[in-house]
């Protein structure tokens, strides 16, 4: 079925816009996993945003600042909280439960702006001047290139970061030769101060020691110290090489009289591991940046786009996909495509690829975890201090990794829950009293993990542990490294040992957890008002018992002889299965509470669906119908990320209808960037950023999984092709999905049939499913297996 879609198609690997970005949310994105690029395509004036994903705020000194507690903790203040829950008392719960509360996570800051005036014939250009502007992003070789005419001179500019140099490189060029002149400025919103070369320019820049969340009214929210919490430094660095003249001055570099001019730049900090004081001066990290500026300085151009794109590609080809869509479309401006996305699949191609290239430009091995906005901030004071949000959002950004043939971009993630899980053990120990480790749901580079000041509702939520280490189990899952997963035993045995004994014996012999909430939302209690502390949270549960579940699975495979499993199998026992309320819907708490916000954001008491496999549309219906009456209860309108989760929940049901009736909504453009947790402004900016609203990346990696779970599942050990794909998607090809155990699936359809590509990593019998027809398959390591089915 090779006529299936045909390959010279790039509407669903390019944005393009007629016109530069007018707003950050319409720059587009660049980055390798460190150094972060938001490209304006200004013509005359210009703009590069730029971002090191090492640039937090604070130390761990000012973590040890903030960590004091507002009132008792510890094993008696647990149980009073239990006895006032006991006797029903929630509002005496509720106000006990914040006595655990301390300080705030520290934010994720911009680093600055490389800002360039640009002259071409002697003269700058205004809008008018200018003919033939194009400007897109190339999703197949991360770069971002605009072109434009002014007068007889074309002018070309090409920007990207590499991750094997460690650079942004841009390149511009015209037709005319000695037509160019360039200002190329750096700025900060930091605390900054030039550094000049006889050759190139800097930026020293000092963090803040500390930066309160948007939410929190303090005094100083942005506060700078030289003392023992002193916020890290950092520096920016940037040569040029060029045929015209360059000259380095305070202000940055001029470059005259060129036809071709290249600029370099890096970005370093002090930044040394969560538990290390950045100690390295601004003056350490220039000469840190400026040596991977020299080094690529050095080599030709034409070799570093060489060296760039093989990379990028090497990760970026493993998959890919392809809807057939109205032709008459795929050469509009992509934000003109989002206002007619209706008839349009190939923009949830362009969604999908997009999202898997995000990653790519955010989470590269040995770096931190991608954040609520990947590696890209422009503000200081960002919307919840763009930090790791680890009740749902952390997780959601890397669903796609595994599915999606990203297992190296999973890699940061993995590695921080190593780190989160060593800074955990004190606070489950000195909060509770209890053994292992826990977070809460805020966290950052520093590995916070204590509940921070605000509602209960979100801060007292001790299991961020258990959810995390499911990535963990994930990677093994789908890669099948058993000397990966025993490194893992000692994380996830660690999550295990704290919920052990975070669980309560309950009046019916059950074990529950006490105090619970159910993240961010609230249930109205018996007297009319709003609540959130009760016991057993069905997302507790449902977390703690697949991570039990998890560990008696892992401790088998591996031969382990640990007297905690024969612990947490006899406990597992006695963890209930999540119930069936009065309006058939699943319940979100124990006992069948109404909501307070019957339509609300997060759909915590799902977990098990997706992206847990406890309930499946074969092996538990009543259960699934019961998530199926939870999803039709709670309504599509929601915020950005929530249409996403949605979307992967509906794929687990096989509701192809519903599946993609999301995915439409959430390629609705963007009407606001406030902070809005009704969702009235979700749906995609110019950009595709995800708009909560404000930006938040989640979404984009959650939509990105959402559409291979349409595509592709394997959570119930079968492998099932094409599951809630919609009869609005006729024509396709998918490839380089992957399924647990490590096989590799391309799947091309059309409606005479689909023609499937199994490629496994290692020999194994498998079951292929395709509506109601399943095939035994005996699949050879590394050998393509072909199925066709009608």
């Amino acid at each position: 079925m090779s006529d299936l879609v045909g390959s010279d198609r790039t509407d669903a690997t390019w944005l393009y816009y007629d016109r530069p970005a007018g707003t950050w949310l319409e720059a587009l994105p660049l980055g390798n996993g460190r150094i972060g690029a938001m490209c304006f395509g200004g013509v005359g004036a210009d703009r590069i945003g730029l971002n090191d994903e090492t640039c937090w705020s604070g130390s761990p000194e000012t973590a040890r600042l903030l960590s004091e507690p507002l009132g008792a903790v510890g094993p008696d203040a647990v149980q009073a909280v239990r006895a006032a829950l006991a006797s029903g008392d929630v509002r005496r719960a509720h106000e006990l439960a914040g006595g655990f509360h301390s300080g705030y996570s520290q934010a994720y800051l911009p680093l600055g702006d490389l800002l360039l005036d640009v002259a071409v014939d002697g003269s700058t250009p205004a809008a008018g001047d200018v003919a033939k502007y194009r400007r897109r992003l190339d999703l197949d070789t991360a770069r971002a290139v605009v072109e434009y005419e002014v007068g007889d001179v074309a002018v070309r500019q090409d920007v990207f970061v590499s991750a094997p140099a460690g650079v942004l490189v841009l390149r511009m060029t015209a037709s005319k030769s000695a037509a160019l002149s360039v200002t190329a400025r750096l700025a900060s919103q930091l605390r900054s101060r030039p550094w000049v070369t006889a050759a190139g320019a800097g930026l020293l820049l000092q963090a803040p020691a500390s930066v309160a969340p948007p939410h929190r009214d303090v005094p100083k929210p942005i506060r700078y110290s030289d003392g023992a919490d002193r916020g890290m430094s950092a520096a920016i660095a940037l040569r040029a090489r060029t045929d015209g003249e360059v000259t380095a001055n305070e202000t940055g570099l001029t470059i005259r009289g060129a036809g071709e001019l290249i600029l370099i730049l890096s970005t370093a900090t002090g930044y040394d591991g969560p538990s290390t004081p950045p100690t390295r001066t601004a003056e350490e990290c220039w000469t840190a940046a400026d040596e991977k500026v020299l080094a690529a300085l050095g080599r030709e151009y034409e070799e570093l786009v060489a060296e760039h794109t093989a990379d990028h590609q090497g990760l970026f080809r493993r998959s890919s996909l392809e809807l057939a869509g109205p032709p008459e479309l795929a050469d509009l401006p992509t934000d003109v495509r989002l206002t007619r996305h209706g008839d349009d699949p190939a923009l949830a191609a362009l969604l999908f690829n997009y999202g898997r290239y995000l990653m790519i430009a955010s989470s590269r091995p040995g770096g931190l975890p991608t954040n609520l906005q990947g590696i890209w901030n422009d503000i200081l004071r960002p919307p919840w201090s763009s930090n790791y949000t680890v009740n749902i959002n952390t997780e959601m950004n890397y669903w796609p990794a595994e599915t999606t043939s990203l297992p190296e971009c999973h890699q940061p993630l993995l590695d921080y829950v190593v780190q989160l899980a060593e800074a955990g053990r004190s606070t489950a120990r000195e909060r509770y009293g209890c053994g292992g480790w826990t977070a809460h749901h805020n966290a950052d580079a520093w590995c916070w993990t204590l509940p921070v000041e605000g509602d209960p509702r979100w801060s007292n939520w001790p299991m961020a542990g258990a959810w995390l280490v499911r990535h963990l189990w994930d990677h093994y899952a789908f890669g099948g490294d058993l000397e990966f997963l025993g490194r893992a035993w000692p994380v996830l045995r660690g999550a295990a040992e704290f919920c052990l004994d975070w669980l309560v014996e309950l009046p019916d012999g059950s074990l529950g957890t006490s105090p619970s909430t159910s993240p961010e939302n609230d249930y109205l209690a018996d007297d009319g008002r709003p609540a959130s502390v009760t016991v057993s949270s069905t997302m507790d549960l449902s977390l703690i018992a697949d991570l039990f579940d998890r560990c008696v699975q892992t401790a088998g495979l591996l031969r382990l002889t640990d007297p905690l499993v024969q612990h947490l199998v006899l406990a597992r026992k006695r963890i209930p299965d999540p119930a069936v309320g009065s309006r058939g819907q699943l319940q979100e708490w124990a006992a069948d509470l109404p909501e307070e916000d019957p339509h609300h954001r997060h759909m915590s008491h799902l977990v098990g669906l997706h992206p847990g496999d406890a309930i499946t549309a074969d092996g538990t219906p009543a259960l699934a119908a019961a998530a199926t009456r939870t999803l039709d209860l709670r309504g599509d309108q929601a915020t950005g990320w929530s249409l996403a989760w949605k979307i992967n929940l509906r794929a687990r049901l096989r509701d192809a209808a519903a599946a993609h009736r999301l995915v439409r909504a959430f390629l609705t453009p963007a009407d606001d960037t406030s902070t809005d947790y009704v969702g009235s402004g979700a749906g995609v900016y110019p950009n595709l950023f995800c708009a909560h609203p404000p930006f938040q990346i989640d979404g984009n990696f959650g939509a990105t999984a959402g559409i291979a779970e349409m595509l592709l599942q394997s959570h119930t050990g079968e492998i099932q092709v094409l599951p809630a794909r919609p009869d609005d998607w006729p024509v396709g090809r998918v490839t380089g999905l992957r399924a647990r155990g490590g096989v590799t699936v391309d799947i091309a359809w059309n409606p005479d049939g689909v023609d499937v590509v199994l490629t496994a990593d290692r020999d194994q019998e498998r079951f292929v499913r395709y509506g109601d027809e399943r095939i035994a398959v005996r699949l050879g390591a590394r050998t393509a297996h072909r199925l066709s089915v009608s």
